[in-house]
């Protein structure tokens, strides 16, 4: 009975103190990092790469050559670590670029816009253009009876000097 009172008892601590410490342990905390695991590795980082701009990518090529070149034992030159700077002002060069467009642009734009106006500007007044001129109007029959303007002025001056009319 000793045995069975032995195996009672131990079965009372096992079910009392040991399993919920043995299902902690072996359940619970690795259940618990695969959770963290899953949160970090697959979350956040998904979260990350969802913010992550091409700037932000080429700002981390120096540190992608600097590690590089440290896990071979390469030497760096300096000009492999002014890249760096040059790539982190390529984004003030592209605004400068933009704008210098931009500009052009809307120079081209207007040029354009002013000869558009002045061609319309021209046709509008090219249907005018005949009445203005009369090409349209026939002679009125009594011409004829019109009073014209005739002067018969001897005396006006010379058209060029030192040249007479006959």
């Amino acid at each position: 009975m000793d045995d069975q009172a032995d195996a009672a008892m131990w079965k009372r601590i096992w079910q009392q103190l040991w399993q919920p410490l043995w299902q902690t342990w072996t359940i619970d905390k690795p259940a618990a990092l695969g959770d963290w695991l899953w949160q970090v590795l697959v979350v956040e980082l998904a979260a990350l790469l969802d913010r992550l701009t091409l700037r932000k990518l080429i700002a981390l090529i120096p540190l992608v050559i600097l590690i590089a070149a440290y896990l071979h034992r390469i030497p760096l030159p300096p000009e492999l670590m002014l890249v760096g700077d040059m790539l982190a002002y390529i984004d003030i060069f592209s605004m400068i670029f933009l704008v210098g467009l931009f500009t052009r642009v809307a120079t081209v734009v207007a040029v354009v816009r002013q000869a558009v106006d002045f061609a319309r500007g021209m046709l509008r007044h090219v249907p005018a253009a005949p009445y203005r001129l009369g090409v349209r109007h026939r002679r009125p029959k009594d011409s004829m009876r019109r009073r014209r303007l005739t002067t018969t002025d001897d005396d006006d001056a010379a058209v060029a000097a030192g040249l007479a009319w006959a």
